[in-house]
């Protein structure tokens, strides 16, 4: 037995297919930047139907499909919030897959991209055998998987693990409105955003980012390897955020570990035991002995595999 896994992205999807003990027997990412809704599920639609088409004459059935959404997923409507992917606010994704799917009578089940990856962690990588943790994944947007008492919190309204609406600066800003004060100000758009505004107002500003066009957070990276004193500020600030974030985390929740995925969890690993001495800054002080800080274990594929372990358990 074999199962679907579709792990989103507000620029590309993968797609995959996986066994119950969680080996990837075939996967493929697909790019869908300038998408909008129904383009992305035709996609979705495509890359599914091939992956059926192969397995369809060996011994191996795929009987369920998971999905991760970089959003909300409304379990009572079907329906999905994706911002970061246009059209995708209140979408119905699960009439739109299942009315696909239903000749195959293949099950279909979605959850946030932020279930997924602590899904995909507890099941086979850094919070295995864990029933106390919390997958905090850092890149385009920011959102907290959280695993408390062996169950997955979703909340009222399935909005559970939003931490990217942080609020961890004063005073409040227009700007936060549409994706929270932590992730404007650190996630990776909030990372070029810091160097950009700042090379606009460093006048005598002569390091290698200055004529970086089009400014990527690998460019910031690796001018912080550089010791590029804009790239060593930006991240000085943003490992700052990371530590406080971190700090609410495990103050609200008292996680066993506390693990760091997403785009730039990457190369911001590196960063983990500054984002740790910042955390103790803040962090109730018997909860701080307790949590350990680690990277992902299944790095890219965490939300992939977590879709997987979703899918699974439908069945």
């Amino acid at each position: 037995m074999a199962v679907l896994a579709v792990d989103l992205f507000s620029t590309r999807f993968t797609c995959a297919a996986i066994s119950k003990s969680g080996l990837i027997l075939e996967k493929e990412t697909t790019d869908i930047s300038g998408c909008r809704g129904q383009e992305v599920s035709n996609l979705i639609r495509q890359k599914t139907r091939k992956i059926i088409t192969d397995f369809t004459n060996k011994p191996i059935q795929i009987r369920s499909l998971g999905i991760g959404v970089p959003g909300i997923y409304f379990s009572r409507s079907g329906e999905v919030w994706a911002p970061n992917i246009p059209g995708w606010q209140n979408y119905n994704l699960k009439k739109e897959v299942s009315n696909f799917l239903v000749d195959y009578k293949i099950l279909v089940k979605i959850a946030s991209k932020r279930t997924c990856d602590i899904l995909g962690e507890s099941w086979l990588g850094a919070a295995k055998k864990c029933r106390n943790a919390i997958f905090l994944s850092i890149g385009t947007g920011i959102g907290a998987g959280v695993l408390i008492d062996g169950k997955i919190l979703h909340g009222f309204n399935d909005g559970a693990g939003a931490s990217g609406w942080m609020a961890l600066k004063q005073p409040y800003k227009e700007e936060y409105r549409n994706k929270g004060c932590f992730e404007h100000l650190a996630s990776s758009k909030g990372l070029l955003n810091y160097v950009n505004s700042a090379l606009e107002s460093k006048k005598n500003y002569k390091g290698i980012l200055k004529n970086k066009e089009p400014l990527t957070a690998q460019d910031i990276f690796t001018a912080y390897e550089m010791k590029d004193a804009l790239a060593t500020e930006a991240l000085n600030s943003v490992v700052e955020l990371w530590g406080m974030a971190s700090a609410n985390l495990i103050n609200l929740f008292n996680p066993e570990i506390l693990i760091f995925g997403g785009m730039l969890f990457g190369p911001a690993v590196k960063f983990i035991p500054e984002i740790r001495n910042e955390a103790e800054k803040w962090t109730h002080p018997l909860f701080f002995k307790q949590v350990k800080f680690v990277p992902s274990q299944l790095g890219e594929n965490a939300g992939l595999l977590g879709a997987g372990h979703l899918a699974l358990k439908k069945i």
